[in-house]
């Protein structure tokens, strides 16, 4: 159905669909009439898809020693780069031997060598690229692939190799030819989670193979569309995933993925199923934002999953428990989210397009609006009777109490009354730039709720929300604006919300 255009002030459903990076498509897809449109959702801020353990150079023995890789310590997590950094060490490895082009290693595989072994390279050397850079990088991948098919070949325990291996056929997968017959992409990806597979085993705590073997996976379901074996296989790269965080729990893209694994699955299954994977989503990209605030992939994310839940809330015309935020909460923060993605990345495509359709569910010439539990003006530590709920205002300059402009009055000596001070002077203040740091509180002398602790250059100020739900969104909110301020993009977020 259609999805409102900026103009309009209706919210009607949508879809979400995935994208690889924002800037190979619009994000937003428009029908003839202009009103169609679709939120996308991005992958990781670096390229996701391999990463691998450093080497100092191409395994071509039998053994750690001889291939010249560090050795991977059980616990420990190993250096990570991109497949193109693998690339370009190849080509150095190749001019520094004198080569110009890819060469078969001294050692050839041997006659012994096992089926799939032989399955492996068989589907490796029938890519030939769809370009003449294609091509290029695909001689390379070959090189590579035989030469670690020879230490494996010498020592089949080289986990290191296994997972290079997968990369490699990982990354030919993506070299394919579309118009291509044979080899397929589904064949190199399903011969890379076979790798994958092998190397986890050797070394159970190898988490970047747990990573992009749970990437491989989720470009096998993409291709099989909304099926049950698509659904089996966004559940095993969700769980892959899974692993690879609790390997190391430090990786927001990681999380980011997890969480776009999820927000696929929730497309899939049954309606009953689908709310509790969209929360476990939204805990995943806020889990990666708390690790790298300035995510901006995984911040536009959270937007776009927010987005598609108040649309089925309101499809099916309400909230699913008592807990839930209204559909209108939703899009409010949703919007929040993908302003905040615009003013970190303005120049990427996707977020433009997104800010487009969603800006006009901001509380503009705010960023948000709610209400907040505050102590009585001037006595921070007053007691419980005497906070209040009001409400509070946030924009790119900081966060405000709104309180009526109340006056007292009181005879002068002359009989003429006499205006007392304005409460309004003594309300909630705190600009961004005072801001040291934010973050949920379990001070026992706060007033029952959720705890927002904001500490300043001028002191500490406590906030209580109205639940704990509420609170994630302010502490969001209230960080995100910090970070657009402390890389110097303020003056983004205040055309976004100012107009």
């Amino acid at each position: 159905m259609a999805v409102p255009s900026e103009e309009s002030s209706q919210h009607q459903t949508t879809a979400l669909e995935p994208a690889t990076d924002p800037q190979e498509n619009g994000g937003i897809e428009q029908s003839n009439d202009a009103v169609e449109a679709i939120l996308e959702s991005v992958a990781s801020d670096k390229d996701p898809k391999h990463e691998v353990p450093e080497p100092e150079s191409l395994p071509s023995g039998s053994n750690e020693e001889s291939t010249g890789q560090p050795e991977l310590k059980k616990d420990e997590g190993s250096k990570t780069f991109t497949m193109r950094e693998l690339l370009n060490g190849l080509k150095g490895d190749q001019s520094q031997s004198g080569n110009s082009t890819p060469v078969a290693p001294v050692t050839p595989l041997s006659e012994d060598i096992s089926f799939q072994n032989h399955a492996a390279m068989d589907l490796i050397n029938s890519v030939t690229g769809v370009d003449e850079e294609g091509r290029s990088r695909q001689k390379i991948l070959t090189y590579a692939a035989r030469r670690y098919a020879s230490a494996i070949e010498k020592n089949s325990g080289d986990y290191d190799a296994l997972y290079n291996w997968a990369l490699v056929l990982q990354e030919s997968a993506d070299n394919v030819d579309p118009d291509s017959a044979s080899p397929s992409k589904d064949a190199l990806l399903e011969e890379a989670c076979k790798k994958y597979e092998e190397a986890t085993r050797l070394c159970p705590t190898l988490h970047d193979a747990y990573y992009n073997w749970a990437i491989a996976i989720s470009d096998r379901a993409r291709m099989r569309g909304r099926t049950k074996e698509a659904e089996d296989l966004w559940k095993q790269a969700t769980d892959y995933y899974g692993k690879a965080v609790q390997l190391n729990w430090n990786s927001p893209q990681a999380l980011n993925n997890w969480g776009l694994a999820l927000q696929e699955l929730s497309a899939i299954v049954p309606a009953k199923e689908k709310h509790n994977i969209v929360k476990t989503a939204i805990s995943k990209f806020r889990a990666a934002i708390q690790l790298q605030f300035d995510f901006h992939r995984a911040i536009y994310n959270l937007g776009t999953v927010l987005y598609g839940l108040a649309e089925d809330l309101l499809r099916i015309g309400g909230s699913v428990s008592h807990n839930d935020i209204s559909p209108n909460d939703l899009y409010s923060q949703c919007a929040v989210y993908i302003a905040a993605a615009h003013a970190l990345k303005p120049n990427y495509s996707v977020y433009r397009s997104a800010l487009r359709l969603v800006r006009s569910m901001l509380p503009l010439p705010y960023l948000k609006v709610g209400y907040l539990t505050a102590p009585p003006p001037g006595n921070p530590i007053g007691p419980h009777s005497d906070w209040k709920r009001t409400q509070f205002v946030l924009n790119h300059e900081g966060l405000y109490q709104i309180v009526s402009e109340q006056k007292t009055s009181r005879q002068s000596l002359s009989s003429k009354p006499v205006d007392g001070p304005n409460i309004k002077n003594r309300a909630v203040k705190v600009d961004i730039p005072d801001i040291v740091s934010v973050s949920a509180s379990a001070d026992l002398t706060l007033p029952p709720g959720a705890g927002l602790f904001i500490d300043t250059i001028h002191g500490p100020v406590y906030l209580v929300a109205d639940s704990w739900e509420s609170l994630d969104g302010w502490l969001d909110a209230i960080r995100l604006v910090y970070t657009i301020f402390a890389r110097g993009k303020s003056d983004v977020l205040a055309g976004v919300i100012t107009g």
